[in-house]
């Protein structure tokens, strides 16, 4: 049986998949937890990814996705879904690099070599990578530039990070500790444990098993949400939800189909909180890179407010799963100004929990907040 939903109860279902509804009591939410059941978190940069984490759990606060990533190991930052730089639960990492990594290193072969990155220059700068790394790692991508210049191999501009995402996607390097604010590469083989991933999967059940992590984090949904998501070919996708038809719920969002898991959450009518649910969102968050379009979330007339081109998303005001406006902050000394754009006015209802997630984000980053409203037009 089909179920109609409207576009709210689209939203909060929504909501609730990406850990956005008002977080339980004794709920957890360590750092590995949250980017697992989010199948990933967009990482192309690392502030925002942290802030992903921070409005996705309750209780952590900056270091701990530090301890995660550089202490402890079990989320990595590398290449993952699109080609793109995300964080990754490294136990997931033993079935999601064989999936990923020769889909995008082809799809990507045309650009490489208009960058003068053949097949045999490729080899061989990963393969002087292999080499100095063990020793003199973890290097810069400046410093790793200029191995490469040593021994004959010189890359200019967008052929740099061309190469290193193939290093990456070979599964030969992965992003290791921030020096400063450069971050460093290392050989993925010194900075996590063969013990530390689970067992690769059959191409096969690795797309079954996305299929299932992209549905219990972004449904209800479609193949072509997740192929968006994913970045991989939508015959392939299809080809999995087939093998889990009997797992699915088909739905009616604006008279086209959609699905979600059986076991995902089956409250429709009650919203999951009384008052409305308001979330600042940094930029390139995960909830607005989920699916083929954003229309359900961005009125469309305020699309270029929050996407005004060149792949940047803008740090997005969330009520109830809808933006309403966008933000940014400024650093002065001892203070972090929280400047907020409204695209119209903000009703009085949602003010105080806009002033939770301001006190949210000053306790997450352990600096003082001062929020600032600008004027609707």
């Amino acid at each position: 049986m089909t179920i109609a939903l409207t576009d709210d109860q689209v939203l909060l279902l929504r909501l609730s998949a990406q850990r956005l509804t008002p977080q339980q009591a004794g709920a957890t939410s360590s750092v590995t937890h949250v980017v697992k059941e989010l199948c990933g978190i967009q990482a192309q940069d690392a502030s925002a990814a942290a802030l992903s984490v921070r409005v996705r759990s309750a209780g952590l606060v900056l270091a701990d996705i530090e301890q995660a990533r550089v202490h402890e190991r079990s989320v990595i930052r590398t290449w993952g879904p699109r080609g793109t730089l995300h964080l990754l639960a490294t136990e997931d990492f033993g079935w999601l690099l064989p999936l990923l990594g020769p889909a995008f290193i082809a799809g990507d072969q045309r650009r490489r070599t208009e960058l003068g990155l053949d097949e045999d220059t490729c080899e061989r700068a990963i393969r002087i990578i292999r080499n100095i790394l063990p020793k003199q790692g973890p290097l810069t991508r400046a410093e790793i530039v200029e191995h490469l210049a040593a021994q004959g191999i010189r890359l200019e501009g967008q052929a740099r990070p061309h190469l290193l995402s193939r290093a990456a996607l070979e599964g030969v390097i992965c992003l290791g500790p921030d020096r400063g604010a450069e971050p460093t590469y290392v050989l993925l083989s010194d900075w996590i444990d063969q013990a530390q991933r689970e067992l690769p999967l059959s191409e096969t059940a690795a797309h079954v098993e996305l299929t299932r992590r992209y549905l219990k984090a972004y449904g209800p949904a479609t193949p072509q949400d997740q192929a968006a998501w994913s970045g991989l070919p939508i015959s392939k996708t299809r080809a999995a939800w087939q093998l889990i038809a009997g797992e699915l719920a088909e739905i009616e969002i604006a008279n086209s189909p959609a699905w979600m898991l059986k076991t995902h959450p089956t409250w429709i009518d009650e919203p999951p909180s009384p008052t409305p649910i308001v979330r600042l969102l940094p930029s390139f968050d995960t909830y607005l890179l989920g699916y083929q379009k954003r229309d359900l979330v961005v009125p469309p007339q305020y699309a270029k407010r929050i996407n005004a081109g060149g792949g940047m998303l803008h740090p997005t005001l969330l009520i109830d799963g809808r933006a309403v406006g966008t933000w940014k902050s400024k650093r002065r000394k001892n203070q972090l100004d929280i400047l907020l754009e409204p695209f119209n006015h903000l009703p009085t209802e949602v003010h105080p929990g806009l002033e939770a997630e301001v006190i949210d984000l000053a306790r997450f980053l352990d600096i003082k907040t001062a929020l600032y409203l600008e004027p609707a037009p």
